[in-house]
């Protein structure tokens, strides 16, 4: 059975999609998504706001450690070790996808949304944000076992957050994003 997520996006959800993409529309940056838990959902929603889409440059929806490989130019040994849920595949997810589009700003989001495997935390979730001539940067989440549509809910929100917050720190000083490692 699917689980997908209930009725409409929640209205801070559809805020933070427009603030996101009305900043960078005017700074004329473009984003990608490189996505994989959340299968292209924030993608999608970069595409909803009329007027707006063409800061969105390209969305990469990489499943599988070959998709990872294959379009992001993910190392095999890193899926192999540490693995596909991991900060250094969430670092070479958002820089593959700058590597291989037209973007500026690219954000990736790499983790479990249910239950995977025994040793699997579900509600584990690594995000990497990756910006032309500034260092990538990493957050990592514990949701819990929310769900496979509530932790797909819950990454939405904090990857607009990043980008909010990186599109915010724009002409001045870069604005921090919560850290973990």
């Amino acid at each position: 059975m699917t689980e997908t997520l209930p009725g409409d996006m929640p209205d801070d959800v559809d805020q933070c999609v427009q603030q996101v993409l009305e900043t960078a529309c005017r700074q004329e940056i473009m984003i990608a998504t490189a996505e994989s838990c959340t299968g292209g959902l924030l993608a999608s929603l970069l595409t909803d706001i009329t007027g707006c889409s063409h800061a969105f440059e390209r969305g990469f929806v990489t499943y599988t450690n070959d998709a990872k490989n294959e379009m992001l130019g993910v190392p095999p040994a890193l899926l192999e070790d540490p693995g596909p849920v991991s900060e250094e595949v969430a670092r070479a997810m958002a820089e593959g996808a700058i590597a291989n589009s037209r973007a500026h700003l690219s954000i990736s989001i790499t983790g479990f949304a249910g239950p995977a495997g025994p040793d699997d935390e579900p509600g584990l979730v690594h995000f990497a944000m990756a910006r032309k001539g500034l260092p990538t940067r990493h957050r990592v989440e514990h949701f819990g076992d929310l769900g496979r549509g509530g932790v797909r809910l819950e990454c939405v929100r904090t990857a607009l957050s990043m980008l909010r917050a990186e599109l915010e720190g724009v002409g001045g000083t870069r604005q921090t994003v919560p850290q973990t490692s």
